[in-house]
């Protein structure tokens, strides 16, 4: 049998002050399910993977302006800076292929 520990492994993320940096920021993120910030062209965003089962609601999807259906994994992104309002839902492929896109308007 081997000895008991003195302080738990959670403790040890606590005392540290939070979040863990670096490379360590990138595993918090996956274990968590925490969102990640992406730089890319357009700018920054901060993203967040909404898996299938996470997925309750329609959404219009800002790339191809088709619906997201309920149970569809997808991308939620917003910038970083602001209040929230520009949140948005993409398929994960539109969100891949977004600086590639010119500008598509909605069909009617």
């Amino acid at each position: 049998m081997s000895p008991r520990r003195n302080t738990s492994r959670r403790g040890a993320l606590r005392k540290g002050g939070g979040r863990p940096s670096g490379d360590d920021d990138a595993l918090f993120l996956r274990i968590t399910g925490g969102q990640a910030r992406e730089n890319g062209p357009d700018g920054e965003w901060v993203i967040r993977r909404i898996s299938g089962a996470a997925a309750a609601k329609h959404y219009r999807c800002p790339g191809c302006h088709q619906e997201i259906p309920p149970g569809m994994p997808h991308v939620v992104a917003w910038r970083p800076f602001g209040d929230g309002e520009d949140r948005r839902h993409w398929h994960s492929s539109c969100w891949e292929r977004r600086t590639h896109r010119g500008v598509r308007h909605p069909r009617r």
